[in-house]
């Protein structure tokens, strides 16, 4: 492995690489290699797909085996065969989390990737004891001899240890959510990276991992000897030396839909409970009054939100609880999808509006009380969700109540 190295933890990050990687089609066309048509396996497929755990209700697609190996991705054939392009030299290294939930989403966009003639390893960087001394030998040598990193979480505690191993030419950051706001603002000012919404005390591991975390923002920043790139759909200032790609889910739309749509609305969910921000009986009450207000049918889960916080959901609500087994963005232009989708403060008011552009879905945004939040969640949530939802453009803002 050499020449351009991605590092991914999340489905999410997964799919801005394959988006990374089909702008750099269009911007450097003498570094790319013809992808041959693909032979297509059909699966049924639902609105959102399966369960990580069993056959899905109403429709879904079947789980997927989590174990090595390359599974159906079950998804219908690209809309143009043939007609993909990946840098030559990529390699994309999944550092697999623990969970269930996003492994089965990571095992179905990495053979997504491999579908585009992009080169796939699966490092089970958190599997046992050993893992993480085992993953940084194994990948030492490429970090040392990559041109090119790409992040997906500068945040990443995994990934902050591997770039202190390496000093490339090139960094590229990718987001992972709305992190890639707070990371540019910390860059430009500055400041250690850290995520907005933990608090600012720093207990006895932080200041262990504090020199870890120091040395990884040097090599995140611009310098004489390296050149820094956000690949984004969000609106960040550049820090000095930087550069700001626009990610606009080209590859997205070139691949899927568009989709069909329902009479009704669907609402997404976020994990802003489990992170300790929000309130698990005022998200409800909010879910509750969404669900009446705009029609909703649906919820479609976060991968991260828990298993009897959706149950309470969908016991309380009687919405249907979809976990879908793909990032959003690709659910949605699969379809179906309601002609209304509202969010609360999140990556997808930024995201679903570029990916679903051109099909006649309204995405739609409601803030965040701060009567919602708990009383030990971090003094930069409400700020930072409010500025999230505001520079939403193409969406459409809610008035709760």
């Amino acid at each position: 492995m050499t020449g351009q190295l991605a590092f991914v933890e999340s489905p999410v990050q997964l799919l801005n690489v394959l988006e990374w990687a089909h702008t750099a089609a269009h911007r450097d066309p003498p570094r790319l290699r013809a992808v041959p048509p693909q032979p297509t396996r059909r699966a049924p497929v639902a609105a959102a797909g399966g369960r990580p755990d069993g056959p899905s209700g109403r429709g879904g697609t079947p789980a997927l085996a989590d174990g090595p190996g390359r599974p159906d991705s079950g998804l219908p054939a690209r809309t143009a065969p043939g007609e993909g392009t990946a840098p030559a030299d990529l390699t994309v290294v999944v550092l697999s989390p623990t969970d269930p939930m996003s492994r089965g989403q990571l095992r179905r966009m990495a053979q997504l990737a491999r579908d585009e003639g992009i080169t796939v390893k699966w490092q089970d960087a958190r599997q046992g004891r050993g893992a993480v001394v085992r993953t940084l030998r194994e990948l030492a040598r490429p970090l040392r001899t990559a041109e090119r990193v790409i992040v997906g979480d500068p945040f990443s505690r995994y990934v902050q240890l591997l770039l202190t191993l390496f000093g490339p030419r090139r960094v590229t950051v990718v987001d992972d959510g709305t992190a890639t706001m707070e990371f540019a603002a910390q860059l430009a000012r500055g400041e250690r990276l850290v995520r907005w919404h933990r608090r600012g005390s720093r207990g006895p591991r932080e200041l262990v991992l504090a020199p870890v975390t120091s040395m990884a923002r040097r090599k995140l920043a611009p310098g004489r000897h390296r050149a820094v790139e956000i690949f984004t759909s969000l609106p960040v200032e550049p820090p000095p030396g930087t550069t700001v790609l626009v990610n606009d889910f080209s590859w997205t739309r070139s691949r899927f839909g568009p989709p069909r749509l329902t009479r009704g609305a669907d609402l997404v969910g976020t994990s802003l409970v489990e992170t300790g921000v929000v309130d698990p009986d005022e998200y409800l009450r909010a879910v509750t009054v969404l669900a009446r207000t705009h029609g909703a049918t649906r919820y479609f889960a976060h991968r991260r939100e828990s298993a009897e916080k959706l149950h309470r959901i969908a016991v309380e609500t009687g919405l249907e609880v979809v976990r879908p087994d793909l990032p959003l963005e690709l659910i949605a232009r699969r379809g179906p999808i309601g002609r209304t989708v509202v969010s609360f403060p999140s990556t997808v008011v930024h995201t679903l509006p570029l990916a679903l552009a051109g099909t006649g879905v309204k995405v739609a945004v409601c803030e965040i009380a701060p009567e919602w939040l708990r009383e030990n969640a971090s003094p930069r949530a409400q700020g930072f969700l409010a500025g999230v939802a505001g520079t939403a453009t193409l969406t459409e803002r809610l008035e709760f109540g």
